[in-house]
């Protein structure tokens, strides 16, 4: 038997942070060869409020350096505390001598300063400071596409989790397209920086026929015992939710 549902304050935050993911990978480099990445580009993500962290959490995922800021204690502490932020620093100064040199050698970094955004803000125009990517625009473009799949598993998901997710990395693997390649980092980097509000269920955005694929794949996987535990997988498509049951010998008796 399953748990509670998923609590849907933590399934809308990461469908929120997908959404944003996808958006900032459109802007990322074109490449046949390997995942996109936003690597070298600085995002200012605002006020880490609901957006700032949604927006932060993707910067992490699509490899951006990025930049939050909040005179709000308790968010600062939050911020660190789920691993949103990597540093909380008290200026600009601080924070751009972090973001320099990750952003030189392309590595994923995110800052937080304590002080209200305006402040900083005017800082950075009088400075000179340009980031790449800005909220508003990276907002107003984040919208709904394909279909979600969302997945979860009825006992010991830190076990069982990590091989559906290599399952549905497989799948990805045969198509080779930008679009999959963006999926592909998703599945890898998704439950490292959504953390504890996210690690009982996934979520990816996909197109039908990858979406049937790896229904197929889960149920033979459940079937053959390589996953002997209750697979739930809910589609938003009109498909609803699908469960899939081990053989009964493979269910363990009390």
């Amino acid at each position: 038997m399953f748990p509670d549902p998923i609590p849907p304050p933590a399934l809308e935050f990461a469908l929120q942070v997908e959404r944003l993911y996808a958006v900032l990978l459109r802007t990322a480099p074109a490449s046949s060869e390997q995942e996109p990445s936003l690597g070298g580009n600085l995002l200012y993500a605002g006020e880490l409020a609901q957006h700032g962290r949604a927006l932060l959490v993707a910067g992490n995922i699509a490899g951006a350096a990025s930049l939050a800021a909040t005179a709000i204690t308790a968010a600062q502490k939050r911020s660190i505390r789920e691993g949103v932020a990597d540093f909380l620093v008290n200026s600009l100064d601080e924070a751009l001598r972090i973001l320099k040199n990750e952003i030189r050698k392309r590595e994923t970094v995110a800052v937080c300063i304590a002080a209200a955004p305006e402040a900083v803000e005017r800082e950075m125009l009088e400075r000179g400071v340009i980031p790449d990517l800005l909220p508003p625009a990276v907002l107003a473009a984040a919208a709904c596409g394909p279909s979600i799949l969302t997945w979860r598993v009825a006992a010991a998901p830190a076990l069982w989790l990590p091989k559906l997710d290599t399952i549905a990395l497989d799948c990805l693997h045969e198509l080779p397209d930008q679009e999959s390649a963006a999926a592909r980092r998703w599945l890898r980097l998704a439950p490292r920086y959504l953390g504890r509000l996210a690690q009982g269920f996934r979520v990816l955005r996909c197109e039908p026929d990858l979406a049937k694929l790896f229904l197929a794949r889960a149920s033979e996987a459940v079937q053959r015992e390589e996953i002997p535990v209750e697979v739930e997988i809910t589609r938003d498509d009109g498909e609803g939710v699908l469960r899939f049951h081990p053989p009964i010998s493979s269910v363990p008796h009390p």
